[in-house]
């Protein structure tokens, strides 16, 4: 009974060590579609690279964030991918989007191991700071900048994770069941 349960476990390791292989192969998502309702800013420092655009917006945080959540959601044979969001303190819109960036809020929207899109939002606070682009008035500037994952990088650092895993797990069990040994024989 004892040779089933290892041979299953071993079996579940497998396929999860492929499942993971699997989703990491994965191509990374495209640059998210234009923010609907907005006015795309087409100055230098918003198109100096691809990866990086710059909306006028009406939207809040919330339907903003929501937008770029969904637009970087999948699937793969109809499981919805992991998708989660992190904050940061906007004064790190320096580092993560584009440095002279002003930043009311920062977020990313992270696909572990496949991408990550960094969501800053500038809403003024003070009249002087209102946002005026092409005659229009806007309650925020969204500035958006997407780090794809290359696919030989994360297949090897996911690899790599697998193999520590494995490592730490084996040596997590050894310990355990040394305590217990241990244990048992000093209530003997």
């Amino acid at each position: 009974m004892k040779t089933f349960f290892k041979l299953l476990f071993r079996v579940c390791v497998f396929l999860f060590f492929i499942a993971l292989m699997v989703y990491t192969a994965l191509p990374s998502p495209k640059f998210p579609g234009y923010l609907s309702d907005s006015m795309q800013n087409l100055e230098d420092a918003d198109v100096e690279t691809f990866l990086r655009r710059g909306y006028y917006t009406n939207f809040d945080r919330e339907n903003v964030l929501d937008f770029y959540q969904n637009q970087m959601s999948s699937t793969f044979l109809g499981i919805p991918l992991l998708v989660y969001r992190l904050n940061y303190p906007p004064e790190e819109a320096f580092t993560w989007v584009r440095d002279q960036t002003r930043s009311t809020y920062l977020e990313e929207v992270v696909l572990p191991f496949r991408g990550s899109l960094f969501v800053n939002g500038f809403i003024p606070k003070l009249p002087k700071d209102d946002i005026w682009y092409k005659g229009s008035h806007f309650d925020q500037k969204v500035t958006v900048k997407y780090v794809p994952s290359p696919l030989l990088p994360r297949v090897i650092i996911m690899y790599l994770s697998l193999i520590l895993l494995f490592i730490v797990g084996g040596q997590a069990i050894n310990m355990f069941n040394n305590l217990f040994s241990d244990l048992a024989r000093r209530e003997k």
